[in-house]
């Protein structure tokens, strides 16, 4: 036994431990607010292909460790801060950045002062309106576009977009912005709103192509939806794909143990991590 847990102890402090993001603040495109980002970095030689990360409503840190979590202002300290990003925001920058990619996860709530995020089946709460998928939260996904652009250590041609829930929503809409115009060079959308109330068009009208993953069980959004407006995008010429996992519930890319219990999210999220990355490297190889 004595043996038995010290191999044990060894083989935890040999781990290599998950480096922390650096924390960086770049200008929302809305010429009011100050944006707090995470930027996951890639060990690889510079120049990176670069992913913007949008947080859903429930915000980008954890509910068991962000306590009293008031961010008035990107300089304020706060529980809120690299060290409490939620375990699914953790997991999928150091995922890109194992592969080569630089992640920076915009937190669009915090600076706004709501950076707790919404619980569950709150879409018609008024205060919503400070962080509207369809009027504020892609300016704030453009405004992570120039600041990336801006530095030495991205390739500024191979940008591209990934959102979660309300994230995911607003992902599309800045498709929809972004149209024919030169910017985000692909966005992946994980089980998006695609109802009128979250999206600025039925359509989505793009030259880039985009990705839906969405959840057969979700209980918090109908992939009905979003498969009628991948069907009304393919007709308008976007390239749109989308996988619906059966049996799986939103939130299913959530690595605690609540969601991985459920046997379908286990292979949602694994499917849906290997074709994110295949789709990125593919749309990196079309020209823009």
């Amino acid at each position: 036994m004595t043996r038995t847990l010290a191999g044990l102890c060894l083989l935890l402090l040999s781990a290599p431990a998950l480096a922390q993001p650096e924390t960086v603040y770049f200008e929302s495109r809305d010429g009011k607010t100050t944006i707090v980002g995470y930027l996951f970095k890639p060990s690889a030689a510079p120049p990176h292909p670069a992913v913007v990360l949008l947080h859903g409503r429930s915000g980008p840190y954890s509910l068991a460790g962000n306590g009293d979590c008031t961010l008035v202002a990107p300089t304020v300290a706060s529980p809120c801060n690299a060290a409490s990003l939620s375990k699914r925001h953790a997991m999928w920058g150091q995922y890109w950045a194992d592969r080569g990619y630089l992640a920076l996860l915009a937190d669009s709530f915090g600076p706004r002062g709501k950076a707790h995020g919404y619980g569950r089946f709150t879409h018609g709460d008024a205060d919503r309106d400070d962080v509207d998928e369809k009027t504020v939260r892609p300016l704030d996904a453009e405004g992570a576009l120039d600041y990336l652009r801006g530095r030495d250590d991205v390739a500024a041609d191979r940008i591209f977009l990934q959102g979660w829930s309300n994230g995911g929503s607003t992902a599309l809409n800045v498709m929809i912005r972004q149209g024919a115009r030169s910017g985000f060079r692909a966005a992946l959308a994980f089980y998006p709103g695609c109802g009128p109330a979250a999206l600025l068009e039925p359509a989505i009208s793009t030259t880039t192509p985009v990705t839906m993953f969405l959840a057969e069980n979700d209980e918090e959004v109908s992939p009905a939806f979003c498969l009628r407006a991948a069907d009304r995008s393919r007709a308008a010429g976007t390239s749109t794909d989308v996988t619906v996992y059966p049996g799986a519930t939103h939130d299913f890319d959530d690595p605690g143990k609540r969601r991985q219990s459920v046997a379908a999210n286990q292979a949602a999220k694994a499917d849906a991590m290997a074709k994110a990355a295949a789709f990125l490297e593919a749309a990196a190889r079309t020209s823009q």
